[in-house]
């Protein structure tokens, strides 16, 4: 039996985290020449960031099972001008349509210095950066979250999964990740996120 591929990749905007598309979109397969790999997690379509993705099924499990609540972290650009309690409202879990999220951390940062998008982002005001980590990840969920505070989000990118960050990837660029590393992923708990 091959060894198992697990590799990290910076998804771009306008890509899917699937291999495959019917209505013509562009997908992994555009950018990774590998087969029997599988995204654990998704990015929605015009989010960008990093994406792990496998043949492990152990770690696919670990990744995307809600009970593993494994930390993802992000940078999100947001519409409105920055007011920091009205963000700390974010930290407590709130409620949204269908559930309530669970706490999280939130804080304003400088602008990141970061490769553009491909469809850029018009803004129709003024905008501000927020550092964002959850536990959870459902569908939309942080955009959803900013939303319901009065702060679009424009712009959302994934800059860590667990204790494995970007590093030195671009868009559209990939590494294989190492034994220790994949370890890593599969050891890291929710807790990690208090602790901090």
């Amino acid at each position: 039996m091959s060894e198992l591929k697990t590799i990290l990749f910076y998804k771009p905007d306008q890509v899917l985290s699937t291999f495959s598309d019917t209505e013509g979109r562009e997908t992994l397969k555009t950018y990774i020449p590998l087969e029997d790999i599988y995204s654990a997690g998704r990015l929605d379509f015009d989010s960008e960031g990093l994406l792990v993705i496998t043949g492990d099924g152990d770690l696919i499990n670990h990744l995307t099972d809600p009970k593993h609540h494994q930390i993802k972290t992000y940078l999100a650009m947001l519409e409105g001008m920055c007011d920091e309690n009205r963000l700390k409202t974010l930290e407590k879990g709130i409620q949204l349509k269908e559930y309530r999220t669970l706490p999280c951390k939130v804080m304003p940062v400088e602008a990141p210095e970061i490769p553009d998008r491909r469809k850029p982002v018009t803004p129709h005001g003024p905008v501000f950066w927020a550092h964002i980590q959850i536990g959870e990840g459902k569908k939309h969920q942080i955009r959803h979250m900013t939303a319901a505070i009065g702060y679009p989000c424009l712009r959302l990118i994934r800059v860590a999964i667990g204790p494995i960050g970007i590093g030195e990837l671009h868009p559209g660029e990939w590494r294989e990740l190492t034994q220790k590393e994949i370890a890593l992923l599969k050891d890291s708990k929710r807790t990690a996120l208090y602790n901090s």
